[in-house]
């Protein structure tokens, strides 16, 4: 069995961009090559935006109705298992470069004074911060520094201007040589886990990568429609969710994100030859994941928000070398986020915790379809955190924040969007798969919601609902007990 383990999440890459899936304009050739030496998940989405809800998704396998993180800032319930803790129990010592933006349960401080609850960019536990990319950015700044550059602006200016500074000082290859560096000093099985800002706002790619694209050639996104639901109206009129009203100023940032997500795919080039070079490719798994999308225009928005598939739909790619015979395959079923925990549990040969929504992904990567498999997709959106604080009547009486989510349902030909006020949309996809065209059919829209409620009722907490009290404990003991009934 392979003994190493390397998550990597490139934050806020979209799934319909790399070269190999077909996309007109970028070139992900590093991505391509493991695409080649693994399995692609052409269709995996995330459950969640932004960063915090969707990450809470990915490391705990469990959808936001469950994990309830609603917001950057709110905070995981510390009773969650993780990857993090499953990579410990494996025997390993897990360790993380970047960041995991998730905010400390308040009950396991030591008060208001704790710093941890001023913060939403806290570590995930279980992990060993290596390299901790929170905060001011300080280790980037340190490095910059001693290489000349002038940082008294700080780690938001100096990211905004990436574009200024050769591609050898950016983020990425400065996380990239610390993990290589690490990865030099290990002398037994490992856990690392990436996470990449990039291509993450602000629009600005590194050195040559600001130039790799023509900001003519970059296409056009999909136009907004005329009579924007209300829901896409009010984001669209927010400075921080509108794309660029002048044409020139959005081909600008179409070309810049797409200059990051090719000097993102170039450190990961260098990981590849790094293991291939120190006999640790065949040893490794890999797994290549985003913690959502980005809208790059697209109906007239920037960012990651709401029910639209350009903020959800993103990369997936796993490569498990003891499984050599399905690599190069594309998987054309629905994968989410939620799968990739109970898929290295697996890997790791650790029981699949009891709260895990997502599946083992581990048929697919033995090249064989499973007949259980789900056949839809699944996100939220939840924008409660508007009103944090705002209204002293909320609790108990007034339950506005109880509305202000929405859930989406996806399947090939159709798209149902819950809305938690009660109003709703479908999209007709098998028509317009740009999201542009709503049918209000009864029959399929009392069949998507059908499906919706299913999925809620099939996926509510599980931590005791397989054991009964008799006997001496019969059925699947809950995770965490010390002991079993022989």
């Amino acid at each position: 069995m392979a003994r190493n383990y390397l998550l990597i999440t490139l934050d806020q890459f979209r799934g319909d961009c790399l070269s190999v899936a077909g996309h007109p304009v970028v070139r992900t050739p590093h991505l391509d090559d493991l695409c080649a030496n693994g399995v692609r998940l052409s269709r995996h989405y995330s459950q969640a935006s932004p960063c915090a809800p969707g990450r809470a998704s990915l490391y705990t396998g469990t959808y936001q109705m469950n994990h309830r993180v609603v917001a950057n800032g709110t905070p995981l319930d510390d009773r969650f298992d993780n990857i993090a803790r499953v990579a410990v129990r494996a025997g390993l010592s897990p360790a993380l470069f970047g960041y995991t933006d998730q905010s400390i349960d308040p009950r396991v401080t030591d008060g208001p004074q704790d710093p941890r609850l001023s913060s939403y960019e806290g570590v995930l536990p279980g992990f060993e911060a290596v390299l901790d990319l929170t905060g001011d950015y300080s280790p980037w700044l340190g490095w910059l520094a001693a290489k000349g550059h002038d940082v008294s602006a700080g780690h938001l200016a100096l990211l905004a201007t990436e574009h200024e500074r050769p591609a050898d000082s950016s983020v990425s290859t400065f996380l990239c040589d610390r993990l290589l560096g690490w990865i030099d000093d290990r002398e037994g099985p490992w856990f690392a886990h990436a996470s990449f800002l990039r291509p993450h706002p602000p629009y600005s790619a590194a050195g040559e990568y600001s130039t790799m694209y023509d900001p003519s050639t970059v296409g056009a996104p999909i136009a907004p429609v005329s009579d924007p639901h209300p829901f896409h109206a009010l984001m669209m009129s927010l400075d921080a969710c509108s794309a660029p009203a002048d044409p020139d100023d959005l081909a600008r940032m179409r070309a810049q994100y797409f200059g990051m997500v090719s000097e993102v795919d170039a450190q990961l080039g260098r990981i590849w030859a790094h293991l291939r070079a120190r006999g640790m490719w065949d040893d490794t798994c890999i797994i290549v994941t985003a913690d959502h999308g980005e809208q790059l225009g697209d109906h007239g928005l920037r960012e990651k928000l709401g029910y639209w598939e350009e903020s959800h739909h993103i990369v997936g790619i796993v490569r498990d070398p003891d499984r050599p015979a399905a690599h190069g395959t594309v998987v054309g079923e629905f994968t989410e986020n939620i799968d990739i925990m109970p898929t290295l549990c697996e890997m790791l040969g650790v029981p699949v915790p009891a709260q895990c929504d997502g599946l083992p992904l581990t048929e697919f990567l033995g090249g064989r379809e499973p007949d259980w498999w789900r056949d839809a997709a699944h996100w939220e959106y939840d924008w409660r955190f508007s009103w944090i604080g705002t209204d002293r009547y909320t609790w108990p009486r007034r339950r506005r924040p109880e509305r202000s989510s929405l859930a989406v349902h996806r399947t090939r030909d159709h798209a149902y969007v819950q809305f938690g006020d009660g109003d709703w949309l479908c999209f007709d996809l098998a028509t317009d798969p740009t999201w542009r065209t709503t049918t209000d059919d009864d029959a399929v829209v009392a069949a998507r919601a059908r499906a919706m409620l299913q999925w809620r009722m099939e996926h509510t907490d599980r931590t005791h609902t397989g054991f009964l009290a008799e006997r001496g404990g019969t059925g699947r003991w809950p995770d965490g007990v010390a002991w079993r009934a022989v």
